[in-house]
C-alpha cells in the first residue's frame, strides 16, 4: 500500500468517519441522547458522519481519477497539503463542537451565551481554515487540467481494472469491439 494523496484521503476518512461512528453510539444511550439532544454536540456528530463521509470519499475519488480525466499527473506536494490542511481544520472546525454540546450550547441559536465564545471562535477558525484548504483543490486541479506530467496508462500500482488499460485521457469510442475480460 502506498500513501499518495488519494489513499491519504481514503484513510483519512475512515478515520473522520470513525470518530463520527463513535459519537453516535453515544447518542444511542437513552439518558446522554435526552441531555445532549439538540445541542452542538449532534451538529459536530452530524458533521463527521456526513462532511467526511462525503467529502474526503469524494477528494480520494477525484485525485485516483484525475490522471485518467486529463491525461496529467496532478501535484503531488500540493495534493499532500491539501489533505493535511483540510484533516487539521476538519478536526480543529468540528471536535471543540462536542465539548460545546456537553456544556449545554443549543443548536438552531442566532446567538449564544459568552461562556460558548472561545470553543465558537476556535471552529470558526477551522471552518475558514478548512475551506482556505479546498482552494488548494481548486488550483490542483486546475493545474492538472493545464498540464503536468504525462501519465501513464496505469498511474497506480493495483490498478487492473478495464479503464487502466486505455490511454491516458481515453479515446472517445473506447472499446470498438467487447475487450477480452481474463
Amino acid at each position: 500500500m502506498t500513501f499518495e494523496t488519494p489513499m491519504l484521503f481514503a484513510v483519512g476518512f475512515i478515520f473522520v468517519f470513525t470518530i463520527g461512528g463513535f459519537t453516535g453510539l453515544i447518542l444511542a444511550i437513552a439518558p446522554v441522547d435526552i441531555q445532549v439532544t439538540d445541542t452542538y454536540y449532534v451538529v459536530a456528530h452530524f458533521h463527521y458522519v456526513l462532511v467526511a463521509g462525503s467529502l474526503f470519499a469524494i477528494f480520494a475519488g477525484a485525485y485516483f481519477w484525475l490522471p485518467k480525466w486529463t491525461g496529467h499527473m496532478y501535484d503531488e506536494t500540493l495534493g499532500k497539503w491539501h489533505f493535511w490542511l483540510s484533516m487539521i481544520f476538519f478536526n480543529v472546525t468540528f471536535f471543540p463542537m462536542h465539548f460545546l454540546g456537553l456544556a449545554g450550547m443549543p443548536r438552531r441559536v442566532p446567538d449564544y451565551a459568552l461562556q460558548f465564545a472561545d470553543f465558537n471562535m476556535l471552529a470558526s477558525i477551522g471552518a475558514f481554515g478548512f475551506g482556505l484548504a479546498q482552494l488548494l483543490f481548486v488550483w490542483g486541479v486546475i493545474k492538472c487540467v493545464r498540464g503536468g506530467a504525462k501519465a501513464g496508462d496505469k498511474p497506480w500500482e493495483g490498478a487492473d481494472t478495464l479503464e487502466w488499460t486505455l490511454p491516458s485521457p481515453p479515446p472517445y469510442h473506447s472499446f470498438e469491439t467487447p475487450p477480452v475480460v481474463r
